[in-house]
């Protein structure tokens, strides 16, 4: 390494990525560009929701960060974070102390399966697409309900803040439980923390309320909304207003919190607060992007939900953040960007043999526009976003859309 400004990159995901690579783009010998990440590989994680039923494996979904970030001049540690001390400029982790002088956390959530008893899959009776071994896990749930068919129960408990896959995943099973002849041996329920169907974290997009109330409805899927899960346990979903919902399969959001080594910098969910630099307030040489950013919804729901941070915010986020922090190191002003209640929100959302294209700018209302249109060809629109953004992680474009 040279003697160029230290930057440490905590997360190997989509922000993580995308800010690492980026820096190191604009700032070249000017900076000495880390990622830290507990996880060898980026996933690409819209894309595990066709892992659950077979359409996509592992391997087509991820690419080792050993192997693409050495091309890229970056040095990669696989270790855990435990703690930042912003006085010292310090990052301790489970492998030891790095020092920095710019830091960028993108470490993504916490799921906090831990809140609610009998949630997830590891300690719990319930399946979730949020990781790769998480999808492998809920694809063999899937095959064994295949086997033995019976009650599904799809959806968010309360403090989650992705909503999409899950909506997929109702869309999807139908269409594969159809095709078998199996659909009427399974009775499925969308049960969610959102007021309505639709809300997704963002008081809805246009009249996705209407649209995913009438999608469901032709589908026999029920919902069970504005709702708070008790706890779990072997078949059975107890409610905060003491009903209970079986199932034979479940695959539910979890809680979302900021991650352990960071959460001291956040708020009481363990949520950075940011500016439109993506900087921390009291700590203008760290930036945050990603789920890890403070977001607050325009008005509080009933049962809480979080606004949701998808993987094209996350994009503009970190190009935002390493566009202004290289701006700092070279002198120069900064230069325009999206502050993060000021991004779009773009999602594609699968529904079996079509898809719908939801377009909310900017992410939370009053909006400039909105779009949502059913189209087959955002199914394949989607696929190829795939492809696209895999090639340009793997060459290192981080600058493209």
């Amino acid at each position: 390494m040279g003697n160029g400004k230290k930057i440490l990159v905590l997360g190997g995901s989509f922000g993580g990525l995308t800010a690492a690579m980026e820096i190191k783009r604009r700032l070249g010998n000017k900076a000495e560009v880390t990622i830290i990440s507990k996880d060898d590989h980026f996933v690409f994680l819209p894309s595990l929701p066709w892992l659950v039923t077979g359409h996509r494996t592992g391997e087509r979904l991820s690419l080792p960060l050993s192997r693409i970030l050495p091309p890229r001049r970056i040095e990669f540690i696989r270790a855990s974070v435990k703690g930042v001390d912003p006085a010292a400029q310090q990052v301790q982790t489970d492998q030891g102390a790095h020092g920095y002088d710019y830091l960028v956390i993108a470490t993504g959530p916490h799921l906090a399966c831990e809140e609610i008893r009998g949630l997830g899959p590891e300690q719990g009776f319930t399946h979730c697409v949020f990781s790769l071994e998480n999808a492998r896990q809920a694809k063999a749930a899937w095959e064994k309900l295949l086997a033995d068919p019976g009650p599904v129960v799809l959806g968010s408990t309360q403090f989650a803040s992705c909503f999409g896959p899950y909506y997929e995943l109702a869309f999807e099973l139908d269409y594969q439980l159809r095709r078998r002849k199996l659909r009427h041996k399974v009775p499925m329920v969308y049960l969610s923390s959102e007021p309505y169907p639709g809300h997704m974290g963002i008081d809805g997009v246009g009249r996705s309320r209407r649209f995913i109330e009438d999608e469901f409805a032709e589908r026999d899927i029920k919902t069970v909304v504005n709702q708070s899960v008790a706890g779990i346990e072997a078949n059975t979903i107890h409610l905060a207003d003491g009903s209970t919902l079986p199932f034979k399969l479940a695959m539910l959001a979890p809680p979302f919190k900021g991650v352990g080594g960071v959460a001291e910098l956040g708020n009481p969910r363990g949520f950075i607060p940011v500016d439109q630099h993506y900087r921390h307030p009291q700590h203008p040489n760290i930036y945050t992007v990603g789920v890890a950013a403070s977001l607050a919804p325009r008005e509080p729901t009933p049962v809480p939900t979080g606004v949701p941070k998808t993987g094209y915010m996350t994009v503009k986020m970190a190009q935002t953040a390493a566009a202004h922090l290289a701006a700092e190191i070279d002198n120069r002003p900064s230069p325009a960007g999206l502050a993060i209640d000021e991004l779009t929100v773009i999602c594609m959302l699968d529904m079996g043999n079509t898809a719908t294209l939801m377009l909310a700018d900017p992410i939370l209302p009053p909006r400039q526009r909105t779009i949502l249109h059913k189209k087959r060809w955002v199914r394949w629109a989607k696929a190829g976003l795939e492809r696209y953004f895999l090639w340009k992680m793997r060459h290192g474009r981080s600058n493209l859309p």
